[in-house]
């Protein structure tokens, strides 16, 4: 994948980032389509993001369980 395949999955994440649910589905997708590395890249990404927003913590579980 390219490297804007990885930001738009960013960018994407942080639309939907209103919903818990919705952000979890948008992750799994994610994870199905991003290299092991952008994977790795996104996991830290992620938790930064998700210092603001503890809700949306619950849906790293999705990557830790690949």
């Amino acid at each position: 994948m390219s490297r804007s395949m990885f930001d738009y999955t960013k960018s994407v994440l942080e639309r939907v980032s209103f919903d818990t649910k919705l952000f979890c589905k948008e992750l799994e997708k994610a994870i199905k389509v991003l290299l092991p590395y952008e994977i790795e890249e996104l996991m830290l990404w992620l938790l930064q993001f998700t210092k603001e927003k503890p809700e949306l913590r619950q849906c790293l579980i999705t990557i830790k369980n690949t």
